[in-house]
């Protein structure tokens, strides 16, 4: 199941690097560094990414997503909250979310996303999985699975030994 969707984590508007993307590119920001989401901000990177014609969603806050009318929000591993199945949004808003291990695959399928970020493949971190453990996870749910964590120029090709809908980082988009 590869597909070339692919998200690119963004904690600052630099036009330089959303224009390098294409259009299967989704950004997504993420500032956890502030307490406070800068909506001026956040409409910046909205205006700009629909020019270029990219879909932008953002982390952690889906009812400040759904306010300013973006594509969709990212629900982040630890945020195990339930709220946002009270709101309603538009058919073409999607929820994705981020798992380490089959509990919180469980909490996001419960979660009602569309899509699970497994992490992390190839980052060595406290949540390093490897090939294999991730292969394990990703069978462990029906949800579309995007790969996460240390995906680079380098090691991009390894992904063709798993199957996933598309894959997630930084490093491999500057």
């Amino acid at each position: 199941m590869h597909i070339n969707r692919k998200y690119y984590f963004v904690s600052k508007f630099d036009t330089n690097n959303i224009d390098k993307q294409d259009k299967q590119t989704i950004i997504i920001f993420r500032n956890y560094s502030s307490k406070m989401s800068d909506a001026a901000m956040i409409l910046k990177i909205k205006e700009y990414c629909k020019f270029k014609s990219i879909k932008f969603y953002l982390s952690n806050d889906v009812s400040l997503a759904i306010k300013l009318d973006l594509d969709g929000a990212y629900i982040p591993s630890f945020n195990k909250n339930f709220n946002h199945l009270n709101y309603s949004f538009k058919k073409k808003f999607k929820i994705i979310g981020s798992a380490h291990n089959i509990k919180e695959i469980r909490i996001k399928e419960l979660q009602k996303v569309d899509e699970i970020f497994i992490s992390s493949i190839f980052k060595k971190n406290k949540n390093y999985l490897g090939i294999n453990k991730f292969k394990l996870l990703s069978k462990l749910t029906e949800k579309k699975i995007i790969a996460l964590g240390g995906i680079t120029n380098k090691n991009i090709k390894r992904l063709k030994l798993i199957s996933y809908f598309g894959f997630a980082g930084i490093n491999y988009f500057e």
